[in-house]
C-alpha cells in the first residue's frame, strides 16, 4: 500500500470558514503577530492573547470539515495516509483521518505555562480560558500553540514521516513558514509531489504537479489523478 503524506496549511480549512492568517483580509491584517503569537506578546498582555485564542477556538468548534478533509479521510481505504498539518483546528480528525500530526499545536488544548507536558483538552461547552485559570501545578494556563520564536517539538517526527513518503501532497500552504516549509526536502528522491492551491505557489521541488484549485475540488482531482497513475 502506497504511503501518501499530506502537508496541509490554512487553505485546507478556509472553505470551512476558518480565517486564514496571511491572505488579504487575513488575521495578520487585524492583529500584529508580535502581540498575539509570541511569548513576548503573552508576557506583555496575556488577556489580549487569551481573548484572541478564545475566539479562534470558538470559531473552530462550530466549523465543519469540508469535502477536502473528508476526501483525505476516505483515502485511508486505498492508501496509508499520514497528515502533517500546520493548522491548529481538529477538522482532519473530525473528518475521520486517523493519523494526524499537528506541527503548530492544537486550539482545543491548553497547557501549563511552567510545564509544556501538562496539557488539558477543552470542549465546546468550555471553550475559554481566562487570567487566573491555572493548571494543577499552580501556573497560568496558556494556549497549546507553538508561537513564533518557540521550538516546533513535532518537527523531527514530521521529517521522519516525510522520509517514508511514496507520494507527497501539499494543500493550502504558501510554503513560506519554516521549519514546515523545509519538510519537502526530506522526501525521497523523485517522490512525486502534488501541490493543491488556487493561487500560484513557488517551489524549487522537482516533480511537482500543480492543481490550481481549492481544497475540496483539489482533493477530488488528486484522487482521480492517483487512481489513473497507480
Amino acid at each position: 500500500m502506497k504511503h501518501v503524506v499530506v502537508l496541509t496549511g490554512a487553505g485546507m480549512s478556509a472553505e470551512s470558514g476558518i480565517a486564514t492568517f496571511r491572505d488579504s483580509g487575513g488575521l495578520w491584517e487585524q492583529y500584529k503577530i508580535e502581540d498575539v503569537a509570541t511569548p513576548e506578546g503573552f508576557a506583555r498582555n496575556p488577556q489580549l492573547v487569551l481573548d484572541f485564542y478564545n475566539q479562534r477556538r470558538k470559531d473552530a468548534f462550530v466549523a465543519r470539515p469540508n469535502e477536502g478533509h473528508i476526501g483525505l479521510a476516505q483515502m485511508e481505504a486505498e492508501y496509508k495516509m499520514s497528515i502533517i498539518t500546520q493548522n491548529v483546528d481538529d477538522l482532519h480528525e473530525r473528518a475521520g483521518s486517523s493519523r494526524v500530526l499537528h506541527l503548530h499545536g492544537e486550539l482545543a488544548k491548553v497547557r501549563s505555562t511552567a510545564n509544556p507536558g501538562l496539557i488539558y483538552e477543552l470542549t465546546p461547552d468550555k471553550a475559554e480560558i481566562h487570567l487566573g485559570d491555572k493548571a494543577e501545578d499552580g501556573s497560568q494556563l496558556r494556549p497549546h500553540i507553538v508561537w513564533f520564536g518557540e521550538a516546533v517539538p513535532m518537527i523531527e517526527e514530521a521529517m521522519n514521516i516525510v522520509q517514508t513518503a511514496d507520494i507527497l501532497v501539499v494543500i493550502g500552504t504558501s510554503l513560506n513558514v519554516y521549519p514546515a516549509a523545509g519538510l519537502l526536502q526530506y522526501a525521497p528522491t523523485r517522490t512525486p509531489v502534488y501541490l493543491i492551491d488556487p493561487n500560484e505557489v513557488r517551489t524549487s521541488q522537482s516533480y511537482v504537479h500543480f492543481i490550481r484549485k481549492g481544497a475540496s475540488e483539489g482533493v477530488r482531482e488528486l484522487r482521480r489523478l492517483l487512481r489513473n497513475a497507480l
